[in-house]
């Protein structure tokens, strides 16, 4: 008998020891959460976009604001750079450029000239 035991107990060892490492194992509980795809038609999407929309609308809406100012501010520069020269060249002695006001003035009483 012992000559049969001998190379039973070297092949039982090793399945031994690996039952014994899966024995050790704890059980793995996966837990599974549930994902709900919802079409792109959802309240929060089409909230999200009204919301994008909105503030689209509200920075176009500055932007068209400070462009016109510009616009009117440059078209007030350039008015005054053809009033200036108007002023500068014109026959009437008594006219002068005022800087700070942007207007042609008349020297002696102090009333814009139409040069």
């Amino acid at each position: 008998m012992f000559s049969w035991q001998s190379p039973l107990s070297k092949a039982a060892l090793p399945l031994v020891l690996l039952a014994s490492l899966f024995a050790l194992q704890h059980n793995a509980k996966a837990e599974t959460k549930r994902l709900i795809f919802e079409n792109a038609d959802s309240a929060l999407t089409k909230e999200e976009a009204r919301q994008q929309k909105e503030q689209w609308d509200e920075t176009r809406r500055l932007r068209t604001k400070v462009n016109q100012r510009r616009e009117k501010d440059f078209d007030k520069s350039d008015r005054a750079l053809d009033s200036r020269d108007a002023c500068e060249q014109s026959l009437n002695f008594n006219a002068y450029w005022e800087p700070n006001t942007l207007r042609c003035l008349d020297r002696t009483t102090g009333r814009p000239v139409v040069p």
